[in-house]
């Protein structure tokens, strides 16, 4: 009698392996929507925090600069947000420090930190409501792309990690697998993130009228104007306000604290690549003591 049921276990398997394999549904593949496509800004609206300060922490924790320089570098951030203007000088602080992040370094090391990072720092860190929103579009047919002034390797790591279509980033110039430190054109903030949006639905033959634009701040109001249908995320008071006025939606993914500072990592824009100068530091001092004797 054991021998009887152990055979009937051991047949068992394949048994049910065919039965499932007969009661099988077949599920109809998505029919691609080629002309409609989704923009996420990433800081603070796919993500809570500045990726570039995520990143910056990731390199603080293999001792490539110090706790008070990641400490400046929040505050600084913290500030900028809290003054919630971008004036030239800023914006010139941030291309410099953009290609002091850069410069020196060669392309696959930031690449391999960055997706080391992501999944050390940022994976928990990732708005589970934007991400849905994201998902809908994707279960829609549609394309899905990050805007970001981040550098477009990070970027590029994020929506590789997220399943996303691609990444529209702030590009540096390189030679030889190395960066040169100079940028090619400028950095992806405000209107420029428009005309990449713009240059991208010509390449890719979409209509912008049936697209969708998400972020949390104003400075993406020339994005967000552009296409046929904008998101507020967690958006800043003047993004909010404006959101408002034009009846478009509102979403606030954040909780209880939301009313007093969202956390000092969070930056905007601009501040968010311009405080890029302690991950550049780290950087170049990891290429300095790797050639010193």
């Amino acid at each position: 009698m054991w021998r009887l049921i152990r055979r009937r276990h051991e047949v068992a398997p394949e048994a049910a392996g065919e039965a499932a394999a007969q009661a099988a549904a077949t599920v109809a593949p998505v029919e691609p929507d080629l002309q409609a496509a989704a923009f996420f800004d990433v800081d603070n609206t796919m993500m809570r925090g500045a990726s570039i300060y995520h990143f910056a922490r990731g390199l603080a924790t293999r001792g490539m600069f110090t706790t008070s320089d990641l400490m400046k570098f929040a505050v600084g951030q913290a500030v900028f947000r809290l003054r919630g203007n971008e004036n030239p000088e800023h914006i010139a602080v941030a291309r410099e420090t953009a290609l002091a992040f850069v410069a020196g370094a060669k392309v696959d090391d930031v690449v391999r930190l960055g997706e080391e990072i992501y999944d050390e720092v940022m994976a928990d860190r990732i708005w589970g409501g934007t991400r849905s929103l994201a998902q809908s579009h994707l279960d829609a047919g549609q394309r899905v792309w990050l805007v970001t002034a981040t550098p477009v390797e990070l970027a590029r790591v994020i929506a590789q990690r997220l399943g996303l279509t691609g990444a529209l980033g702030t590009v540096a110039e390189t030679r030889d697998g190395v960066y040169t430190g100079r940028l090619v054109g400028d950095l992806l903030h405000g209107p420029a993130k428009a005309e990449a949006v713009r240059a991208l639905a010509r390449r890719e033959g979409l209509d912008l009228t049936r697209c969708t634009a998400y972020s949390d701040s104003a400075n993406d109001l020339p994005m967000l104007s552009l296409v046929g249908s904008a998101v507020a995320i967690n958006p800043d008071s003047e993004l909010r306000e404006y959101a408002r006025k034009h009846d478009w939606p509102i979403k606030d993914f954040r909780t209880g604290r939301k009313a007093t500072l969202t956390a000092l990592p969070i930056a905007a824009g601009v501040g968010a690549v311009a405080g890029g100068i302690a991950a550049g530091i780290a950087l170049r001092r990891h290429y300095r003591n790797s050639i010193q004797p």
